[in-house]
């Protein structure tokens, strides 16, 4: 097992440049892996995440369209759509489905709730402008907030146990999150740029509902009076056959499109920008059959971000996320790229991700997993392949000591993850694995991983067997 207590910085041990071969370093341990045998397992694994694809149950809509201008809706700032919109959804769905246009224009709006087979569908040069008052995102709906649930603020777009339903087009989602909107109920945060008010702090309600999530207090009884959790942009929530396909999402209040307990879900094509607090772009929550394709992220938080629910009310669900592919995306700044956690209770298992591309001098890190002994969660069958990193500060992390670290009874566990094919160019840390005396890190393989202009080794703690092929750090060969 790797000594609980090194950290390995290449300055320090005075290899940096030093012409010095990376072997044997000590305390730590893994195996030699057979290109042949790795190779051949490599292949089987990577048919899974075909099959999956394969197995995602598709939208599909009939040829009508119905466009929300023939409903009321006016593209003039000084006009509220919300009842236009919601017109045309009902028609839309009344008829047995189809197309909701939102024409070009820019139009303002409230919380829109999608029913079954309706297509959302945003032309070209097509904006929707949600508002930013907390007024239009009542009454109070079935949602998950940091991995609980709740009866809170309706996501900007909303959908309750629908199906074959979609968000589509070139259009623009514009969810007016700023210093000013929204993103300053954050609180205190170290990267504020406005000024704290404690009376529209998050913390006054996040608090009191994880307690009461602990305590098992009924989900209907999660209501509050004064509610400064910032609703997500996107989500569905307990949904099947769901779509999210070529619009460009901005400015968020909180998270950008986060599926909950839905089915068949395909996002691709889509642009997430968005640089406040909390702005992650995609994370699935207790999903399964997930596809995450050709999209750009350029986020304030993570850029994928799989989970199953926190703490005890993860427990009380059970349900992991799962069978999920990323495949041909391209992050940019965030804090990290493909990432498992926090809210990673429920368990993760069989996810691929393939062909992405990560860098900026703002990318945190590349493939993390964080999580600790109050969450605890199984997370097995991770495979990474192809995946190139130009800047980033931490390339692969594992962290058992996230937030709240060892300070429960359940441990988390990771077997059985599998990384090759990884080239980085540029990084302050090569590693950040962190595991418990008493529940390792477990099952790690790395082959075919490259690590060019890099600082430091970085931190092993308590990683019980990692076995590699193929692995260099600044151009020497490296063995753990």
């Amino acid at each position: 097992m790797i000594n609980s207590r090194k950290r390995l910085h290449l300055k320090t041990l005075g290899l940096a440049g030093a012409g010095l071969s990376l072997l044997s370093l000590p305390g730590c341990s893994g195996m030699a892996l057979s290109a042949a045998e790795v190779a051949s397992d490599d292949e089987k694994q990577w048919q899974q995440a075909d099959m999956i694809i394969a197995s995602i149950a598709p939208t599909q809509f009939p040829a009508r369209d119905f466009l929300i201008t023939h409903y009321g809706a006016k593209a003039a700032s000084s006009f509220d759509n919300t009842s236009a919109i919601k017109a045309a959804i009902a028609a839309c769905h009344a008829a047995g489905g189809g197309r909701v246009v939102v024409p070009l224009g820019r139009f303002e709006t409230g919380a829109i709730h999608l029913r079954s087979n309706v297509n959302l569908h945003l032309q070209q040069n097509a904006v929707l402008s949600f508002y930013t008052d907390a007024n239009h995102y009542l009454p109070y709906v079935m949602t998950r907030w940091e991995g609980v649930e709740l009866m809170g603020l309706s996501p900007l777009i909303y959908a309750f146990e629908q199906e074959n339903i979609a968000v589509t087009g070139e259009g623009i989602l514009e969810g007016n999150g700023s210093n000013s909107q929204w993103w300053p109920w954050k609180g205190n945060w170290e990267r504020r740029s406005w000024d704290y008010d404690a009376s529209v702090d998050q913390v006054l309600t996040r608090a009191p509902l994880f307690e009461m999530a602990e305590r098992g207090t009924p989900v209907s009884d999660r209501v509050f009076a004064q509610n400064f959790l910032r609703p997500p942009f996107i989500q569905p929530y307990g949904c099947k056959r769901v779509l999210i396909d070529g619009v460009t999402i901005r400015n968020s209040p909180f998270w950008l499109i986060n599926p909950v307990l839905s089915e068949d879900v395909v996002v691709r094509n889509v642009n997430f920008i968005s640089y406040g607090p909390n702005s992650d772009g995609c994370n699935p929550e207790s999903c399964n059959r997930v596809l995450i394709e050709n999209c750009l992220f350029d986020t304030g938080d993570d850029c994928i971000a799989l989970k199953s629910g926190r703490n005890n009310d993860g427990r009380r669900l059970a349900t992991p996320v799962q069978n999920v592919v990323i495949q041909d995306c391209v992050m940019r700044a965030g804090h990290g790229g493909v990432v498992l956690g926090s809210e990673i209770s429920g368990g993760a298992r069989n996810i691929f991700a393939r062909r992405c591309r990560m860098s900026s001098p703002n990318l945190a890190r590349g493939i993390r997993i964080k999580t600790n002994s109050v969450r605890g969660g199984l997370i097995e069958n991770i495979y990474i392949r192809d995946i190139e990193i130009g800047e980033v500060r931490d390339a692969i992390v594992i962290n058992f000591f996230y937030e709240e670290g060892d300070a429960g009874q359940f441990m988390p566990q990771v077997k059985n993850l599998h990384i090759s094919n990884l080239q980085v160019h540029k990084a302050q840390r090569a590693f950040v694995l962190r595991g418990f005396e008493r529940a390792p890190i477990n099952g790690v393989s790395l082959h075919n991983v490259h690590f060019k202009q890099t600082e430091s080794l970085g931190i092993l703690e308590n990683v019980a067997q990692l076995d590699q092929l193929d692995l260099t750090l600044n151009g020497q060969e490296l063995k753990l």
